[in-house]
């Protein structure tokens, strides 16, 4: 099985991974510049899985050696989202050896980042494969790196959540005492917001489930609730409001995400494949 991410355009980009080449390569690389001549021999790379996982990034390596070259030519051997095996060749590079040694590292970093992410949040989305829930991701990402990272999550089977502050309203526990209850901070909040932002309501008890369905929330988070008190805020928000959508999230682990989706929620959200992921070990050999 493979999963398509969405990756930001070449404008918002580009810049990014300007960024990390100034940062690594700094004044020159040294070795690489003392080492070879000026007009710099041709060369063939490999890129090679040490560990098995899902890849993920590969788009991203690719134009990061055409920002050192633009004639070198990054084939994928393992399409993005697909499982490789260990000692699998996952991509084929040439051209100029310098440009294939400078970039070498910033782009096996990103790309052995978010092969972890996508191998673990694909470990996720198979535990509830068979299930009407889906896995989302949260704001709990890396500064600098969300949109990567949540790319990432993508790739292994999950769906985003908000990218940002500004894609939907989300009321948690402290915006609630803020306001003074969850009906008083949804009528200040629905007088203020665009069309056609969603409203969100974090709740933790039945008695806030039902005062986010009094006053008409569109989706209502179940946070840190005990199974049977899930499956109770579920049947509750079911009978009242067929629209509204409802999502599990708090303590998700590999072990609890199938009996949490058996509750009946639609969403699960869960920080974990990305705060928890191991980076999947990759290396480059020159041919």
């Amino acid at each position: 099985m493979s999963n398509f991410g969405v990756l930001p355009p070449t404008l918002v980009l580009e810049p990014i991974l300007r960024d990390w080449l100034l940062e690594d390569v700094g004044r020159g690389d040294r070795t690489t510049q003392s080492l070879l001549l000026p007009e710099a021999t041709e060369g063939q790379a490999k890129w090679i899985a040490k560990a098995p996982g899902v890849i993920a990034g590969l788009p991203i390596a690719a134009r990061i050696f055409k920002l050192l070259n633009e004639k070198v030519s990054f084939v994928s051997i393992v399409p993005e989202g697909t499982w490789c095996q260990r000692l699998e060749v996952i991509s084929e590079i040439n051209g100029s050896l310098d440009a294939l040694l400078i970039g070498e590292r910033v782009a096996l970093n990103i790309v052995m980042r978010l092969s972890g992410i996508a191998t673990l949040t694909r470990k996720y989305v198979d535990q509830i494969a068979d299930l009407n829930a889906k896995l989302v991701d949260t704001r709990k990402t890396t500064p600098g790196l969300r949109l990567l990272e949540k790319y990432a999550t993508q790739v292994g089977g999950a769906i985003n959540h908000r990218m940002g502050l500004d894609d939907a309203v989300m009321i948690k526990d402290n915006h609630i005492a803020a306001a003074g209850g969850i009906g008083e901070a949804i009528a200040r909040i629905r007088s203020q917001i665009p069309y056609p932002l969603t409203i969100e309501v974090e709740t933790e008890t039945l008695e806030q489930v039902q005062e986010a369905l009094n006053h008409k929330a569109d989706i209502i988070m179940l946070d840190n609730m005990s199974h049977d008190l899930m499956r109770q805020a579920v049947q509750t928000i079911r009978q009242q409001d067929s629209r509204v959508k409802i999502e599990a999230s708090g303590n998700i682990s590999l072990e609890t995400i199938r009996a949490v989706a058996e509750t009946g929620v639609d969403y699960i959200s869960s920080s974990a494949p990305i705060t928890q992921s191991k980076w999947l070990d990759l290396s480059m050999r020159i041919q």
